[in-house]
C-alpha cells in the first residue's frame, strides 16, 4: 500500500512539472508572438518608408526630365516666334510635341501659368492701384489712402498723397518699413490700412486679399503681358471700359467680331491696340511672357510627385531685391544689382540657359485657381 501511495504522488509531482513547463512554454511563446508581431509592424513601417524614398526618386527623376524637355519644347517656340506669347501658339502641350513620354508605368501633365499676366509690383504706381480700388468700389479718399500705405512701405521717401504717413516705429512692438516692394502677399498684414483692408476680423486673408495676389506679382519684370490679364488687371491699367474688356475677351475666345481671326492671341503691340481701341498703350502693357509657372505632375499609381518652377526668359522677370539698399541701381528699382562682389575663387563656365530659374518647388499643393471675379 505504501509504495502504491508513493507511485501515486510520483506521478502527481510529474504531472505538476509537466503542466509547469507548459505554461513556461506557452507564456514563452506568447511574448515571442508578441515580439515578432512587434518587429514585423515595425520593418514594414520601415520598408514602407524606404519604398515610399525609393519611389519619390524615381518619380522626381522623371520629373526634372519632364521639365528639362518642357524648357527646350518653349526654347523652341520662342526662337521661332521671336518670344513666347500664348500656349495657343502650339506649346500648351510641350511633351507630346517633343515626343517625350515618362518611362513605363508612368504618366505626366504639364500645365502653365503667365505669372506675367499680372502687374509687376516693384514698377506699380499709385495711379494703378487707385484704378483698381476704385474699380472694387472704394471710395476714393480710402483708395488714395491704401495706396499710399503700400507705396510708403515699399518705396523709399514716398511722400503719401493723403498726407497721413505711418509710423510704424511707435508701433507696441515698433518696425521700419522695408523700403522695397513685398517678397511676401504675407506681409500685407503689417501695413496700415492694408490690414484692415485685405483681412478679416480673425486676421484671415478675405477675398480682396484673393484678387490682391490674383492681380499683382512678386517678380520685377519691365512689362506684362496683355494675353494673360485678368478683368482687374486691365482695371489696374486704366482700361476701365468695359467695351474694351469685352473686345479682349471676344478676341481671346474668337467669338464676335473676331470669330474669323486666324489667331486669337496678341504678337505685337500694334495687335492690342487695335483690339482695345487704344492708339498708346500704358507703358506696362506688353504681349510677351516674362514669367512663366510650369507645373508638373509625375503618376505612378497611387504615388504622384509634383514640381513646380517659375522660369523667365532672356531680358524677363527678375527676383525683387532682398533687403533696401542705398545707392543709384536701389532706389531706381534694379531688382539685379548686387549688393557685393566677389571674384570667384576658380574659373566658371557659362551654360548660356535660356531661362533663368526663379523659383522652384517639389511636393506642396498646387495653388488654387484664382478666385472667380466679377462680370465686367
Amino acid at each position: 500500500m505504501t509504495l502504491l501511495r508513493q507511485g501515486f504522488a510520483g506521478q502527481e509531482r510529474l504531472r505538476s512539472t509537466r503542466s509547469s513547463v507548459l505554461v513556461i512554454v506557452l507564456v514563452t511563446l506568447l511574448f515571442t508572438s508578441v515580439a515578432l508581431v512587434g518587429f514585423i509592424e515595425q520593418a514594414s513601417d520601415d520598408l514602407l518608408v524606404e519604398s515610399r524614398a525609393a519611389t519619390a526618386k524615381r518619380l522626381r527623376q522623371e520629373a526634372y526630365s519632364a521639365l528639362e524637355v518642357t524648357l527646350a519644347t518653349l526654347q523652341s517656340f520662342s526662337q521661332a516666334d521671336s518670344g513666347l506669347h500664348h500656349p495657343a501658339e502650339g506649346w500648351g502641350d510641350p511633351l507630346t510635341f517633343a515626343g517625350w513620354t515618362p518611362r513605363a508605368g508612368c504618366t505626366a501633365e504639364v500645365t502653365f501659368e503667365d505669372e506675367s499676366g499680372k502687374i509687376p509690383l516693384a514698377r506699380v504706381d499709385a495711379a494703378t492701384f487707385v484704378n483698381l480700388f476704385e474699380g472694387w468700389q472704394m471710395a476714393h479718399a480710402d483708395s488714395e489712402r491704401l495706396a499710399d500705405a503700400l507705396l510708403g512701405w515699399m518705396k523709399k521717401d514716398h511722400v503719401p498723397a493723403s498726407g497721413q504717413p505711418t509710423d510704424y516705429d511707435r508701433m507696441a512692438i515698433p518696425y521700419a518699413a522695408p523700403g522695397r516692394s513685398l517678397r511676401s502677399f504675407s506681409e500685407l498684414a503689417a501695413i496700415d490700412e492694408a490690414r484692415v483692408a485685405f483681412y478679416d476680423e480673425d486676421g484671415r486673408p478675405n477675398e480682396l486679399w484673393r484678387r490682391f495676389a490674383a492681380t499683382f506679382s512678386l517678380y520685377n519684370y519691365p512689362q506684362l503681358n496683355l494675353n494673360a490679364v485678368t478683368s482687374d488687371v486691365m482695371i489696374a491699367l486704366g482700361f476701365t471700359d468695359p467695351s474694351q474688356q469685352q473686345r479682349l475677351k471676344d478676341y481671346q475666345a474668337g467669338t464676335g467680331a473676331y470669330t474669323a481671326a486666324r489667331q486669337h492671341w496678341f504678337s505685337t503691340a500694334a495687335d492690342a491696340s487695335s483690339v482695345l481701341g487704344s492708339a498708346v498703350l500704358p507703358p506696362l502693357a506688353g504681349v510677351q511672357v516674362r514669367a512663366l509657372r510650369v507645373n508638373i505632375t509625375i503618376h505612378e499609381g497611387r504615388s504622384e510627385f509634383r514640381l513646380t518652377a517659375v522660369v523667365a526668359p532672356s531680358g524677363g522677370a527678375t527676383l525683387v531685391q532682398s533687403t533696401a539698399t542705398s545707392g543709384t541701381a536701389a532706389a531706381s528699382g534694379d531688382s539685379t544689382a548686387p549688393a557685393t562682389s566677389v571674384a570667384p575663387a576658380t574659373p566658371t563656365v557659362r551654360l548660356n540657359y535660356p531661362f533663368t530659374l526663379l523659383e522652384i518647388k517639389e511636393n506642396t499643393e498646387m495653388p488654387p485657381a484664382p478666385p472667380a471675379l466679377p462680370a465686367a
